[in-house]
């Protein structure tokens, strides 16, 4: 999926976007290919597909919250945490996408959030601030968080719980039932507290086969 391709279809998904949301998200392929070549961040094997492996499956939990009936995302000042960013992903795309709102791009390794943060710069995306930092650390409270293959998800849980007001909304794949099952078991999560959506009931490529949205309210 080229750049074209790939701002053609989200355009017909998100009917609100700018002039300038389509030269940032147009200028991260050269930023990420510079930086990618410097620190690795993405796969060098998988740099090519970078807007449909990376910026398409992040711009899931913005589709996510649409349909929930939020096509304007989380709102004005809303908090975003994006925990795990690694290079910047889900965070950097979803900044974009929402412009009002603010996120936090946290990650426990230095050189990725160098990565996320100077990528951020490059966009200028006033929207962003970086952190190096492990998740049992953060002390602030923020309204939604979001993570993309960080950890199991009790174990993520664990780190976030209590510390966000709307949702936790995670990407995943694989055994999510398994998952899910010892998140609510070990936090007796009450039945209906944990949502899933398949991803390939948006984007039918077969990379996206298997997997999900998880929300935890």
């Amino acid at each position: 999926m080229d750049f074209e391709q790939f701002y053609s279809f989200v355009q017909g998904t998100f009917n609100h976007m700018a002039p300038q949301q389509e030269e940032q998200f147009r200028a991260l392929e050269g930023l990420y290919r510079d930086w990618n070549s410097k620190i690795n961040v993405i796969s060098r094997k998988d740099i090519d597909n970078l807007y449909e492996h990376h910026v398409l499956h992040s711009l899931a939990v913005a589709r996510y919250i649409a349909l929930k009936g939020r096509p304007e995302g989380p709102g004005k000042g809303a908090k975003v945490l994006d925990l795990g960013t690694g290079g910047g992903f889900p965070g950097i795309p979803l900044a974009i996408l929402w412009p009002e709102a603010d996120f936090t791009l946290c990650d426990s390794i230095g050189k990725k959030v160098l990565v996320a943060g100077e990528v951020a710069k490059g966009l200028s995306l006033d929207n962003v601030r970086t952190v190096n930092a492990r998740a049992e650390s953060l002390k602030e409270k923020y309204d939604w968080i979001v993570s993309r293959a960080v950890a199991p998800l009790p174990e993520l849980y664990g780190w976030v719980k209590g510390k966000y007001n709307e949702g936790l909304i995670c990407l995943k794949g694989g055994e999510v039932n398994e998952e899910i099952e010892a998140a609510m078991s070990r936090f007796k999560l009450k039945k209906g507290a944990v949502r899933t959506w398949d991803l390939s009931t948006w984007l039918t490529g077969d990379w996206f086969k298997g997997k999900f949205v998880i929300e935890i309210r």
